[in-house]
């Protein structure tokens, strides 16, 4: 009974894959508003306004543009210069570029179709629920938020889009590529038989530093991947593509998770620890341990992966390299190469994203198993950060929010 449980709870019991087919947005269709009616039989293209516009976000404008069914029309992000990048390279009148870290509130206020949120993890809650309010469609980078609250908060402005025929859809590449979602389909199909345990990871170097670190709180927000605050630490902003991908397969909530960490070797920008080691525990006593680093790999083999052993087979997945089943006869599935997937999984996101607009699919089934999979992230760093075990019952209940500690930046 206690296993049911811990599967039944507020933020779990909306949480299906039968829900999610890896960006396909597919789910129940809803009557497509009269201007995306129109503006599909016209090929009009979508009005894009891009929130963030660093790294990511500069890379991922391009790959709007590239598909050729949107518009980048405005941006906002708190810095100048990242503006103007995205700014001139899609000739944005300087009128529709805005800074500041109330600069995305403006750009709501313009004729805009949809945004793209890229900005840190820590402001995503609040600009995805006024996109939601202010009528426009939501593509969200992951992860979608630091604590508990903001979890939950992008969960009800899933629900308030799609009660509004708005389309909400959450980026994760791995979810829209063919080989995970063949080889996830199998196992939940039975394949590997009775699970019995599974490994995840993801051990990799170190980012790079964008200023220099700790010389100003606008330096603190340019280096932001490193401030717990700002990204929900390393094992929510990074290691959330191989949790999500455990919870994928898993298809449920976990009940507990215990572990532990530290901040040993990276310790000259930011707070963020640089290694984790956990364990979770699943309903039917299904264990799956996980570790990652992030720090100089001194030759090691690193990667992005998950294992899970059945009595019947076993799933192998890389983030970037092959996913395949092995197992006897008919059960085997040689799967492939993902080689290609950090963008093509963009690319395919975009792609969906656009094609729920202009059929008005607005069951946003991307936003439940990113909310489970984010709260995952949390269990195990609280788990880490406490040294003690935590169960899920207890921390998806949880009311405690990350200060930003925004002071000295600008509005």
């Amino acid at each position: 009974m206690a296993h049911k449980q811990a599967s039944q709870t507020p933020s779990a019991t909306s949480i299906d894959r039968r829900q999610f087919m890896a960006g396909a947005a597919a789910a129940s269709l809803t009557i497509a508003s009269p201007k995306f009616a129109r503006a599909a039989d016209a090929g009009a293209r979508i009005k894009l306004g891009m929130i963030g516009c660093g790294g990511r976000g500069g890379w991922i404008a391009n790959l709007f543009a590239a598909n050729g069914n949107y518009q980048i029309v405005a941006a906002a992000d708190y810095f100048q210069d990242r503006v103007d990048g995205v700014g001139d390279k899609f000739s944005i009148p300087a009128k529709n570029r805005y800074t500041g870290l109330s600069g995305y509130k403006r750009l709501l206020e313009q004729d805009l179709d949809a945004v793209a949120i890229i900005s840190p993890p820590y402001f995503h809650p609040v600009q995805a629920a006024d996109a939601v309010d202010a009528g426009k469609h939501v593509y969200l980078a992951k992860p979608i938020a630091v604590d508990v609250p903001g979890c939950l908060s992008i969960e009800e402005s899933g629900k308030k889009a799609a009660a509004k025929k708005q389309c909400f859809l959450v980026d994760f590449q791995t979810r829209a590529n063919a080989f995970f979602i063949e080889a996830i389909r199998r196992v939940h199909n039975g394949d590997l038989g009775k699970l019995c345990f599974g490994e995840s990871s993801y051990l990799t170097g170190r980012l790079g530093v964008q200023a220099p670190p700790e010389s100003s709180p606008e330096a603190r927000l340019r280096n932001w991947v490193f401030d717990k605050a700002l990204s929900g630490d390393i094992i929510t902003e990074q290691n959330i593509h191989t949790l999500d991908v455990m919870s994928w397969i898993m298809d449920t909530a976990p009940i507990s998770a215990c572990g532990t960490g530290g901040r040993k070797s990276r310790t000259d920008v930011g707070d963020c620890w640089d290694h984790f080691s956990l364990s979770f525990v699943y309903p039917d006593n299904v264990g799956i341990t996980f570790c990652s680093k992030q720090y100089k790999e001194f030759g090691s083999q690193g990667g992005i992966r998950n294992r899970m052993f059945g009595t019947d087979g076993t799933l192998e997945t890389e983030y970037g390299g092959n996913v395949l089943i092995r197992a006897d006869g008919d059960k085997f599935y040689r799967g492939g190469a993902t080689s290609s997937i950090y963008q093509e999984g963009a690319v395919n996101n975009i792609a969906a994203f656009h094609k729920s607009i202009t059929e008005g699919d607005c069951g946003n089934a991307t936003v439940p198993p990113s909310v489970r999979s984010n709260l995952i992230t949390i269990l195990g760093r609280t788990a880490a950060y406490t040294g003690r075990k935590v169960y899920w019952d207890k921390i998806i209940r949880s009311t405690d929010r990350i200060e930003g500690r925004l002071d000295g930046l600008k509005s």
